[in-house]
């Protein structure tokens, strides 16, 4: 069977991605080879040679706010969380070590060589009035030898401090930190338990903005660097005193400074803001810089690593950069992009299966939602963004495929207040050769207003692809890709308008084909409309109950004969296309409606007292499948189905509409969750560890001789050429390489005695005929050498006895394995032992 049994478990909501990789700035380890970065209540370990995630750290109940390596042993990570832990882990392995319940709200974490088990973060109390109080404090670390600890010892650094890790940082030696907020630096200094404050003025006759973004301090001197709301960058120094402290200040930036750090040196000032630019300020002469221009997005955050020939920069579109010192990008790690609106919604490539949405402005993005990897960027808009706030620009608004995956539909739109919209429409078609989406055709302001729908007919590879477009404007079209001759006479396929259709001039809201594309439904406000896809021709209307449709779906399979709307007076409706009447309505405040393509399920999510429910059902049946109460907090925006590689058979009928495909939905934090059980996280874990395995093993002599190689090449040559046969033994799996290679070499015997095990198992056997005619031979001349009592008997035996033996012999010659000359020799030599003692007992 194709289907794999799951035992009744219980179905659990779980973060698959999306998160944010830039929360915080990401951490080098120390030998410079992995990146640890904060995504969600996760911490993922990424290489810095391949850009894969070789580690996923889980075990926080809730946002990861801060990680730091332990001062005294590089190989452990400590990280904390708005849950009121530290955790502290081997990130080699991807082993939870210890957790100390400190019971305070952690946004960030500082580690400090010679603090003596002595943590520092930015907190606030659980039980405070007042959310926006933070609190710099220190965390003594209990040693124990108990799996979790209670911290409780906890002192009191600074008060009233940003909650942004960025703005608070420790001098050398922690000799002193550093703390911005708003336009006043403070500094406390531990020796002399001493706090100095040094204010600024909210503006000056320049126009300036004072307000403090970001500190960073020199690793080798007393120097605090600061970025300020106005671009500039200030370096304080003497500030030890309050009278006789200097500062310095350098301006590059039109904008505020988002983040600075120092290389491991102190040779050089790294600063970054919204023009995409990383700037390299020389400590010492600082009219002389460097710049690594055109990033792709804001800096938000730049971290060094501690040989300092990395440099890292998170950016507002959720990318990770790895940068060498000379200011050379070497990596780039891509998380899921998250813009400010998610216009096309969730929309499934149905090539690969790659989530498709808005990414950066002006394209889409393919995503991977096995690997949770960012795939690739198509630029829809194909103009330069200018990063400059409140300039309207082109965005990209609707997006829809053909069931083939061979055309994709986009839809881009900008307007200027009080003005009519620009609208373009861009048909793309798939091309084999370069494995991409190319531009086909494009249709300058194909309605006078917003569009508001966009769906693909389902046809046959062999039939004329068909789109059809719903806008404000009252009309919708119907547009179909026919051949064109141009100036050249040569025949060209592109896009036309075909047919344009209207229902007493109201606004077309929603459009949807059937599931076989005979029927085309087109909502107008508060009417459905049911059209022939053939025609065009207006079969029927449902108008009840009133209220503007939002949505509207067809059913699918066994279903297919049911239309499904959701209302803006929240009634969700199904009605009855054979006997064109209103199946059934329920009173439900549905956000999402989405239909899985294969089964008859329908997903409706609603929102009720701050929290997202989930309802499955089918159009045919009364009762829900399934229901699940308060989801997780806020709005879902979006939500698909995504097929599975292989069917499952869940065992609990509330479960089985998780057969097929896999529900993904879109919360507004842009945090992706997903439906799984135990049994396929488990599996999904072991997986992803053996693939983290293998990907890992560097290709040494060893690797080569156990023939991992060796064994994906046979594999691939036996699928081409349909090798069905049993391989000879190579040495890829010879048992004398493998006890060569793993036994103790303290325990091995001396090399002369292995070496002829291990010549003889490098040898590979011929095959064919030449080796059976060889092997016949040398029987045959055993035979002769034998004695003559065998001829004899085999003289006597009887010519149906001979026939019966060699029918059998060549049946057991095809079970059997080939037996060596040897067992052959000694298998005759038994044959010729004389038992007749036996009978006479």
């Amino acid at each position: 069977s194709a289907y794999k049994m799951v035992e009744m478990e219980n179905i659990r909501v779980v973060r698959i991605g999306g998160s944010k990789l830039i929360l915080r700035k990401v951490l080098f380890s120390l030998d410079s080879k992995y990146l640890l970065c904060i995504s969600g209540d996760l911490v993922k370990v990424y290489s810095t040679a391949t850009e894969e995630c070789v580690h996923i750290l889980r075990g926080h109940k809730d946002l990861v706010t801060g990680l730091f390596l332990n001062p005294r042993n590089h190989l452990q990570l400590y990280t904390c969380s708005v849950d009121g832990t530290v955790k502290v882990w081997d990130f080699t392995d991807g082993i939870l070590l210890k957790t100390f319940v400190v019971g305070w709200r952690l946004y960030s974490l500082y580690c400090c060589f010679g603090t003596e088990d002595k943590i520092f973060s930015i907190a606030s109390e659980y039980d405070l009035d007042s959310p926006d109080c933070f609190q710099l404090i220190s965390v003594k670390l209990p040693k124990s030898t108990d799996q979790e600890i209670e911290a409780k010892q906890l002192s009191l650094i600074l008060d009233d401090v940003s909650q942004e890790p960025k703005c608070t940082a420790f001098g050398r030696e922690v000799e002193y930190v550093a703390s911005a907020k708003g336009l006043r630096l403070s500094v406390y200094f531990f020796k002399k338990k001493q706090l100095l404050r040094f204010p600024l003025s909210a503006s000056s006759k320049k126009g300036a903005n004072n307000i403090f973004t970001c500190v960073a301090c020199h690793p080798k001197e007393d120097c605090i660097a600061t970025g300020h709301k106005d671009g500039r960058i200030r370096l304080w120094r003497n500030f030890n005193s309050k009278k006789e402290y200097t500062y310095t200040s350098l301006h590059w930036h039109h904008d505020a400074v988002n983040d600075l750090a120092f290389s491991a040196e102190g040779t050089q000032l790294l600063s970054g803001g919204i023009e995409s630019v990383l700037v390299q300020w020389r400590y010492g002469s600082e009219t002389k810089k460097d710049f690594l221009p055109r990033l792709g997005a804001a800096i938000e955050h730049i971290s060094v690593s501690p040989d300092g020939e990395l440099y890292c920069t998170s950016h507002s579109d959720n990318k990770i950069m790895i940068i060498q010192s000379s200011l050379k990008v070497t990596a780039s790690i891509q998380g899921l992009m998250s813009g400010e609106n998610l216009w096309t919604g969730l929309v499934i490539d149905p090539r690969t299966k790659a989530l498709v949405l808005n990414g950066k402005p002006g394209h889409l993005q393919f995503y991977s939602l096995q690997n949770d990897k960012h795939l690739y960027n198509l630029d829809i808009i194909q103009q330069e963004h200018i990063h400059q706030s409140g300039l309207n620009q082109f965005d990209v608004v609707k997006a829809a495929f053909d069931s083939h995956g061979s055309w994709l539909a986009t839809v881009e739109a900008r307007q200027e207040k009080e003005s009519e919209p620009e609208l373009q429409m861009k048909l793309w078609v798939f091309d084999e050769q370069t494995q991409s989406f190319l531009l086909n055709t494009t249709i300058t302001r194909p309605h006078e207003d917003h569009i508001t729908g966009l769906c693909f007919r389902e046809v046959d590879a062999c039939e004329t692809p068909t789109l059809v477009t719903s806008s404000k404007d009252g009309l919708f079209k119907v547009w179909v890709l026919s051949s064109d001759s141009d100036v050249d006479r040569q025949q060209t396929r592109c896009w036309s308008c075909d047919f344009v259709g209207s229902y007493h001039k109201r606004q077309a809201t929603n459009c949807c084909f059937s599931e076989d594309g005979s029927i085309l439904a087109v909502s107008f406000e508060e009417i459905v409309t049911i059209w022939d896809s053939e025609a065009w021709d207006l079969k029927c209307t449902f108008c009840q109950p009133p209220g503007n449709i939002r949505d509207l779906c067809f059913g699918r399979l066994s279903c297919s004969k049911y239309l499904l709307g959701t209302t803006s007076n929240f009634f969700l409706c199904c009605w009855n296309l054979l006997t064109c009447a209103l199946e059934w309505s329920a009173r439900l405040q549905v956000d999402v409606l989405q239909v899985d393509t294969c089964s008859e399920n329908v997903a409706a999510f609603s929102h009720q007292s701050g929290f997202s429910n989930l309802i499955v059902f089918k159009p045919s049946e009364p009762r829900p499948l399934y229901i699940k109460k308060e989801l997780c907090q806020g709005r879902i925006c979006c939500a698909v189905f995504v097929p599975k590689d292989v069917p499952e058979a869940m065992a609990s009928e509330s479960h089985q509409w998780m057969n097929r495909s896999r529900l993904y939905f879109l919360r507004e934090t842009q945090d992706l969750l997903t439906f799984t059980t135990q049994s396929e996280e488990d599996r999904l874990a072991l997986s992803s560890k053996q693939l983290v395995i293998e990907e890992n093993v560097p290709m040494t002599p060893f690797y080569l001789l156990l023939g991992k190689h060796r064994q994906l090449q046979q594999e691939r040559l036996d699928a081409e050429t349909g090798n069905v046969a049993v391989q000879s033994q190579l040495p890829k799996g010879s048992v004398a390489i493998r006890e060569l290679l793993i036994t103790p070499a303290h325990v091995l015997p001396s090399a002369s005695v292995l070496c002829t095990m291990f010549v003889n198992s490098l040898l590979i056997g011929k095959a064919g005929k030449g080796s059976e005619m060889e092997a016949t031979e040398d029987v045959e001349m055993e035979s002769e050498d034998g004695s003559v009592d065998d001829d004899s008997d085999k003289e006597a035996e009887s010519p149906k006895r001979q026939e019966k033996e060699s029918k059998s012999a060549c049946f057991a010659e095809d079970l059997l394995p080939k037996l060596s000359k040897y067992e052959e020799k000694e298998l005759k030599r038994i044959r010729k032992l004389d038992f007749s003692w036996v009978s006479s007992c």
